[in-house]
């Protein structure tokens, strides 16, 4: 990773967030990019927050001034001049670049496809704790979020983890897609990485009846490219302002 601006690749997220901009980190740190979380740096060295909100600021034209389609929402990269966004779109192009997205054009669609299954996931997860709106304080929601939970984590969640470990065994067993890493596994740990820092008790289910998911988050934890970041402080906590947040009152068993 540099600590410059003249990356390879420019990253932009909210700096204190994990949320959907932790699926690009990890690609980035799995591969060695050559990368710069932007916001994360210091106003000194050209970071902050604020270098994200000039590429949002302009919300009602969404073309700039070069004629690019600017960018909703971040994650946000830019590459080779251009700015990109939306999750999934970023790994594909990020993927393909740095060998993480399969051997073939076919593997690439797959693991394209598979990764918009985890974003619904993730959304799903998100509208737990936000079930009416997400403009809204999860103290003004608390009573549906406690509805909403009781749902997701009796059917939904198992039904997205069973098809998630039937891709996994149907492909061997130790990868998604192909027979090496791709953004799909990478995505697939976040997400079970999340699943227990938000909801430790049914966790424990995904142990004890999942296990050929939790290996595979072992896996991925422990391969060479990754355990160095994830031990380091660029590995962003779970906190209780992104997709994944704890509150007791929506563990349940």
């Amino acid at each position: 990773m540099t600590n410059g601006h003249r990356a390879e690749y420019e990253f932009y997220y909210w700096p204190h967030l994990p949320g959907r901009g932790e699926l690009i980190r990890l690609v980035f740190e799995a591969a060695g990019a050559d990368y710069v979380d932007v916001c994360r740096l210091p106003a000194e060295q050209g970071g902050g927050v604020e270098r994200l909100l000039e590429i949002l600021q302009h919300e009602t034209d969404p073309a700039s001034a070069d004629g690019q389609l600017r960018p909703f929402a971040p994650p946000i990269v830019r590459h080779e001049g251009a700015l990109y966004s939306q999750t999934a779109n970023l790994l594909d192009y990020t993927g393909r670049r740095l060998g993480l997205a399969g051997d073939s054009e076919f593997e690439a669609r797959c693991a394209l496809q598979l990764q918009l299954c985890i974003s619904d996931t993730l959304s799903e997860i998100h509208d737990v704790h936000h079930p009416i709106s997400a403009s809204l304080y999860y103290e003004d929601q608390k009573g549906q979020a406690v509805a909403k939970a009781g749902h997701f984590l009796k059917t939904r969640l198992w039904k997205w983890l069973t098809y998630y470990r039937g891709v996994l065994t149907a492909n061997g067993g130790e990868f998604l897609i192909g027979r090496r890493l791709t953004y799909v596994d990478l995505s697939l740990f976040q997400l079970l990485t999340g699943l227990e820092y938000a909801f430790p008790k049914s966790y424990e289910r995904v142990r004890v009846d999942y296990p050929e998911l939790a290996r595979q988050r072992t896996r991925i934890a422990e391969c060479d490219q990754l355990a160095e970041y994830l031990a380091s402080d660029r590995r962003i906590p779970f906190n209780e302002h992104g997709i994944f947040r704890y509150y007791s009152e929506l563990d349940l068993s």
